[in-house]
This record gives structure tokens, C-alpha cells and sequence, in this order.
């Protein structure tokens, strides 16, 4: 305890930091330091390694352009409430129908069945699908972290109950408690069917974060902040989150992409978004009968949900590499 209180040269007592790189500062505060990568600069920050390392992943910096201008597209063509959008058609009204309903240059991604713009149909559809992935991605990212970090943390009875739970909501499929859930929450609008999906998606992560836990609780710098006497809740936001924070960012972004694909299934099944709300799934499930006669209704909705989960998953891969130290797949 004394040796731990006389390194710091201030004379105060001494709480262990940690930064995001897993580094123990006690061993930093002896003199030592943190090796970088080979070929990597001492001078930067963790944060700005991290940052490096992301953008020299061609894939993952491609995804996140696309992903960015599907983004400004999707919200800016036709708008959001009360704010106009620069597509001069609505998806809500209904125009003359040019033949089959074909794209032309007027109607790029043709039209509906009834004379809808399409392109104005598969923008808001898009709309949707963001909103509710981003959602379901940030709820259930706090509950999987929240759960793996206690239950990891303090152990006994706690991480039993946990556990427990955490395996009765693995057991059933997904699909079929979503189904139920979002059935219901679905006349709550968008947002409370996200909260249901959030509530039910969250098992993956408190696994992984309870495993990194288990591990970061053995570690020198947690050992000696419970020496000095720090509280359990601030060793594990101080300490042991900041160190898993490549796991938990990585496990939401690809949490993003299930939820997608989640959303797309339970909308194709008629227990997501309802009329007159649309969204991606949606369209393919209204329009999947016109598949052999009017393509282009089936995959518009389908490319974009393609394009959306494949960028998703590029970032969470380019992510990964980027907290993760050891793996220098990358060339300058």
C-alpha cells in the first residue's frame, strides 16, 4: 500500500489510471512505457492510434462514405416533419402512371402499383430502417454492457441471476419473441417497437463484455484501485469499461446491421412497421408479388437494405482491427 501511495510525487494518495489502450499507468508511473505499433509515432494518443488504424481499412472507410451519403440522401430528399426535402415528389401522393411503372428519368426508381414516386416510397422506407437499427444498436448496447460489466464485476449471486436470465432470452429464437413483443409495440410507433428489439438483442453483448470483464478484473491497475480503496462503480467506469470499449463499439456496430435485417424480417412477416408508416421490409413484404412482373419493386428496397448491412459490417470490421492492437492488417 505505502509503495503504492509514495509513487505519486505530489504525496497524495495514489488511484491507478487506466487508458483505453489497457496500458497500467502504476507501471507507466515507474517508467515505463507503452510499446506503439511498429512503424507508429510515440507522440500519438490511443485515440488518435485508433483513429489511424480505422482509416488506413480501405473497406471499412468506402462503407462509411457510402453509409454517410445513404444517410444525407435518405434524410434530405424528402425531408423530416415539417422540414421539406429537395425530391420535388411525395411518397404520399399518388401521379399519372407512365406505362408499367418502369424507372424513367422522371421516376428514376419507377413507380408503385398505384402511381406512387418510388423513389420518395424507398427513401422514407430508409428513413425507417435507419432510425430503428440506430435505436435498437445505442438500447441495446447500454443494456448488454450494463449486464456484462455487473455480472463480470461482482460475481456470486449476481452474476448467477444475470446469467440465468441471459440464457432463458438466448433459448428462445429471436425472431419469435421479437414477433410477440414488436407486435404489440408496434402501435407505439417506430421508437417503441426499437425499445422491444433493443430489450431482446442485447445477449450477444453482455457475454462478451462479461468475458472481458472476468479478465480486466484480474488486472494489476484494478487491483491496485481497490488497494488505494476506490468504490466498485468507479473501477468500472474508470478502469474496466475503458478498456473493453474496443469490444462494446465493435459488438454496436454490428448490432446495427442484425437489427436491420431484424426489423427488414418482422416488417416482410407484418409484426414491424405498420400502415401508413414504411419502411424497407415493409416494401418488400407489399410488393413481393410483383416480383416477376416489376422487378424493380422488390430490389430497390433489397439493394438498399444489402448495401446498408454490408457497410455496417465493413465499419464494425475496420473498427475491430483499429482497437485491436495486436492485428496490424493495414499498409500505410
Amino acid at each position: 500500500m505505502s509503495d503504492i501511495r509514495n509513487s505519486n510525487p505530489g504525496g497524495e494518495d495514489y488511484e491507478p489510471q487506466v487508458t483505453a489502450s489497457g496500458v497500467d499507468a502504476v507501471g507507466l508511473a515507474a517508467g515505463g512505457s507503452a510499446d506503439p505499433l511498429p512503424g507508429e509515432d510515440k507522440s500519438y494518443s490511443q485515440g488518435q492510434l485508433v483513429a489511424r488504424r480505422f482509416f488506413r481499412h480501405r473497406a471499412a472507410l468506402t462503407s462509411m462514405i457510402v453509409l454517410g451519403i445513404i444517410i444525407v440522401v435518405a434524410f434530405t430528399s424528402i425531408g423530416v416533419g415539417d422540414i421539406p426535402g429537395w425530391w420535388p415528389k411525395d411518397y404520399r401522393l399518388q401521379y399519372d402512371k407512365i406505362g408499367d411503372g418502369a424507372p424513367t428519368w422522371e421516376y428514376p426508381f419507377g413507380q408503385d402499383t398505384g402511381g406512387k414516386d418510388y423513389f420518395a416510397l424507398v427513401m422514407r422506407g430508409t428513413q425507417f430502417s435507419l432510425i430503428i437499427a440506430f435505436a435498437v444498436g445505442i438500447i441495446s448496447t447500454i443494456v448488454g454492457t450494463l449486464i456484462g460489466a455487473l455480472a463480470g464485476f461482482y460475481r456470486g449471486w449476481l452474476e448467477s441471476i444475470l446469467m440465468r436470465v441471459t440464457d432463458v432470452f438466448i433459448v428462445i429464437p429471436l425472431l419469435v419473441i421479437a414477433a410477440v413483443l414488436g407486435k404489440t409495440a408496434s402501435s407505439w410507433g417506430i421508437l417503441g417497437l426499437a425499445l422491444v428489439l433493443g430489450l431482446v438483442t442485447w445477449t450477444s453483448l453482455a457475454r462478451l463484455v462479461r468475458g472481458e470483464v472476468l479478465s480486466l478484473r484480474e488486472r494489476d491497475f484494478v487491483l491496485a484501485a481497490q488497494a488505494v480503496g476506490t468504490g466498485p462503480w468507479r473501477i468500472i467506469t474508470r478502469h474496466v469499461l475503458p478498456n473493453a470499449v474496443g469490444v462494446i463499439i465493435v459488438s454496436a456496430t454490428l448490432s446495427i446491421s442484425a437489427a436491420i435485417l431484424l426489423e427488414t424480417s418482422l416488417s416482410f412477416l407484418g409484426f414491424g412497421v405498420q400502415a401508413p408508416d414504411t419502411s424497407l421490409g415493409t416494401l418488400i413484404s407489399d410488393y413481393q408479388a410483383a416480383f416477376a412482373t416489376r422487378p424493380w419493386l422488390f430490389w430497390w428496397p433489397g439493394l438498399m437494405i444489402l448495401t446498408i448491412a454490408l457497410c455496417v459490417n465493413f465499419i464494425g470490421d475496420g473498427l475491430r482491427d483499429a482497437f485491436d492492437p495486436r492485428q496490424n492488417r493495414t499498409k500505410d
